[in-house]
């Protein structure tokens, strides 16, 4: 069994990954292989995925940015989810607005202020395309104009650059930014879901700084190739719950700013047309390049 995740590791994505597949191993009584496959927005790992044998034993484990894959310029239009079955949510998380601990803010009306008046301008980090359209959305809606975009392959590497204040600001999943926010090397400024994360009950949501069109949770979504029977994907549903139950699968999850969900196919599916009905609409009023 391979769970593909087509991002580096040291994400969210990966995170959630590695808890449930040693969980899952234990449950099938056989490995459970988690490969990265990063690149082309995450569209290398996740063709894999599209073009593998229907039977259950090659999944894609991915984040919302899939729904706007076929948006993506230089990807010839392709839609994943023309190719894939929703199987289930396996845990999800408000994303967040995170900055360099090194920046002189503590809110995120402050970091847009600072923008303002910054002598060098700011920057900002995307690991995936839902990150690529909110940056041109700050930069329009926040009137920060010279907002500079860097494209990275994974958020393990913006992490980085942000720790370091080679990037100022990024939205990203609370998983990959909690220890450094723990640590004191990161700030998060403002979580994007409807109410406070229950990992960071002191951080305000975006509706509460004043920004309430910037919300965004992530999931973590199960796929499998098009055409694996509902036998076999409920069979997967019914190991993930079991899995979840785990305590050191919770412990990972929850560490993560997460919560576990393992919905039906059917509920998940929706949860990803919803998804992809919200993003359509950002895509054309701020279209990616």
């Amino acid at each position: 069994m391979t769970l593909v995740v087509p991002y580096s590791a040291g994400g969210g994505t990966d995170a959630t990954a590695r808890a449930v597949s040693k969980q899952l191993g234990v449950i099938w009584k056989q490995p459970v292989v988690v490969e990265n496959m990063p690149g082309a927005d995450g569209l290398i790992g996740t063709r894999r995925v599209m073009e593998a044998r229907p039977d259950g034993y090659t999944l894609l484990l991915q984040v919302p940015s899939i729904v706007v894959t076929k948006y993506t310029p230089g990807l010839k239009g392709i839609d994943p989810l023309a190719r894939l079955e929703p199987v289930t949510a396996v845990s999800q998380s408000p994303a967040a607005v995170v900055v360099s601990a090194k920046l002189p803010v503590k809110t995120f009306g402050e970091f847009v202020q600072y923008c303002k008046t910054a002598p060098q301008p700011c920057s900002l980090g995307t690991g995936e395309s839902t990150a690529r359209i909110s940056a041109k959305q700050l930069a329009a809606e926040a009137g920060l104009p010279n907002l500079i975009v860097v494209n990275y392959r994974g958020t393990g590497a913006i992490v980085t650059d942000m720790i370091a204040n080679n990037v100022n600001m990024a939205f990203t999943g609370i998983t990959a930014a909690l220890p450094h926010y723990k640590a004191g090397t990161l700030k998060i400024l403002a979580t994007q879901g409807s109410k406070r994360a229950a990992a960071l009950p002191e951080v305000p949501t975006t509706a509460e700084a004043g920004y309430p069109q910037f919300q965004s949770v992530t999931w973590f979504g199960l796929f499998a190739p098009k055409g694996t029977p509902a036998s076999v994907t409920q069979g997967i549903v019914a190991a993930l719950r079991e899995a979840v139950k785990d305590t050191d699968v919770q412990k990972t999850i929850a560490a993560a700013g997460a919560e576990p969900v393992v919905n039906a196919p059917a509920a998940f599916a929706a949860q990803v047309r919803q998804e992809s009905d919200r993003l359509a609409a950002l895509v054309k009023r701020y279209p990616l390049e």
